[in-house]
């Protein structure tokens, strides 16, 4: 849901900024589901997306070299990047602690660094909503579009 939310703030903000997504524990090239895409219709902005084109894939070595950063949405994201890829610990860090804890004062780079050298904490986990019911997929997009919008205008804030 982020990298879609995350492409629509870029696009509406006129950000240059690229998206990937990629998850650590996927069943390769499964669709969208249809909870997860009636979630994401909900909210007005996101819906020109070609939400049937989704296909899951697991992060790669390839995406971690492209990437500046990378958002995980919970603790144990972040240890499995940090212990499958271990150049990528000082890019990889979870949306809701880097979105309390960045260092305002600080350029975009420096923020994710100090960020990355936290602990990441279970506290700022974002559930995931797999098996819950269409209410459950509907509150995990809302918190997850309000922090997309926050990322965006605390980016722009950081690097300009």
């Amino acid at each position: 849901m982020l990298g879609y939310m995350l492409a629509t703030v870029s696009d509406a903000n006129r950000h240059d900024w690229s998206v990937r997504t990629a998850g650590t524990l996927v069943s390769e090239g499964r669709a969208m589901s249809m909870r997860t895409r009636d979630a994401l219709l909900r909210i007005p902005e996101l819906g020109h997306h070609p939400f049937t084109a989704h296909r899951s894939r697991r992060l790669s070595a390839e995406d971690v070299e492209w990437s500046d950063v990378i958002l995980a949405m919970e603790a144990s994201h972040v240890m499995f990047v940090r212990g499958q890829f271990p150049d990528a610990g000082a890019k990889t860090v979870m949306l809701a602690q880097f979105l309390r804890e960045a260092p305002l004062d600080a350029g975009w780079f420096e923020q994710v660094e100090f960020v990355s050298t936290r602990v990441p904490d279970s506290a700022f986990d974002v559930e995931d909503p797999a098996g819950g019911e269409q209410g459950v997929y509907d509150a995990c997009a809302q918190q997850l579009w309000e922090m997309a919008q926050t990322f965006s205008t605390l980016v722009d804030s950081s690097l300009g």
